[in-house]
């Protein structure tokens, strides 16, 4: 718990709020660059519409049975996105789909990975109110991510992947709510 003035503010009440803020349809722009490769970037547009979902919401009932929370691991809210990608600059079937977040003290749950379809669990922070930090391990690499509101209409996000100790690709975003 942090103190700012008379209130008092949890990494939970940061998390609600920030899914809040971030409910709506976003336009996102990405590029993901392979390190230590001579690979061109590769470009990718998507709509994603991310939904809030409460305590209550079925979606966070069935998450929690997923990961095998007990009942005092209640999760106190998350979110359902989901997705059309379309790549740009190759050949390539638009892909789509979803994901469920849910948070319970300082862990956020997901039903699927980054790059797996397995069930993940990732430890978050905040940097300041507008800023999420995630940290996932998943089959021997790190994923660390920053998402971060800017304004009422834009969201920048950063992926950076690790495996073995060494960088091997950064995924930069611009998301523009529409």
């Amino acid at each position: 718990m942090t103190s700012l003035g008379m209130t008092t503010v949890t990494l939970e009440s940061l998390a609600i709020e920030f899914f809040r803020q971030s409910e709506g349809k976003w336009h996102s722009q990405r590029r993901y660059y392979t390190l230590n490769k001579d690979v061109e970037p590769q470009e990718v547009e998507s709509i994603i519409e991310v939904e809030y979902l409460t305590q209550d919401a079925p979606e966070l009932i069935e998450l929690a049975q997923l990961h095998q929370l007990d009942s005092k691991d209640v999760l106190v809210c998350g979110t359902k996105i989901s997705w059309t990608s379309n790549y740009t600059g190759t050949i390539r079937k638009p892909s789509t789909g979803s994901t469920v977040f849910g948070i319970a003290g300082n862990k956020l749950y997901r039903d699927r990975g980054f790059a797996t379809s397995s069930p993940v669990v990732a430890t978050f922070t905040f940097t300041n109110p507008q800023t999420l930090g995630l940290k996932t391990e998943s089959n021997n690499s790190v994923f660390l991510e920053e998402i971060k509101l800017v304004g009422e209409n834009y969201r920048t996000r950063q992926t950076i992947i690790s495996r073995a100790g060494q960088e091997i690709m950064i995924g930069q975003y611009l998301e523009k709510r529409q």
